[in-house]
C-alpha cells in the first residue's frame, strides 16, 4: 500500500474525518472505501451503455442522440431546481 499527500482545505479534512469516525473507520480507511465505492467516467459511460441496452432489448427503448440529450437538461434543470443551483 502506498501513502499519498493530499491538499485540501482544513475544513474539508476535518469534515471528512467526522464522516469517518461516525462509520467508525479511520480517514485512511474511509477514503479507500470511498475510492472503492465510485465510478470512474468511463465506468459510469459503461453502465449508462448497458443500461440502455438492456431498456432497448426488455422494450424497444432507443432515444435519438436528441432525445438523450433533451432529457439529460430536464434531469440537469431538476437536480439544479432541488439543489438550489
Amino acid at each position: 500500500m502506498s501513502d499519498a499527500n493530499v491538499r485540501i482545505p482544513e475544513e474539508a479534512k476535518e469534515r471528512l474525518a467526522a464522516i469517518a469516525a461516525a462509520e467508525g473507520l479511520s480517514l485512511r480507511a474511509y477514503l479507500a472505501r470511498l475510492a472503492e465505492t465510485l465510478l470512474t467516467p468511463a465506468e459510469r459511460a459503461e453502465r449508462a451503455e448497458q443500461a440502455l441496452a438492456a431498456l432497448k432489448a426488455w422494450n424497444g427503448y432507443a432515444p435519438t442522440a436528441a432525445q438523450q440529450q433533451d432529457l439529460d437538461s430536464e434531469l440537469d434543470r431538476r437536480l439544479a431546481q432541488v439543489t438550489g443551483r
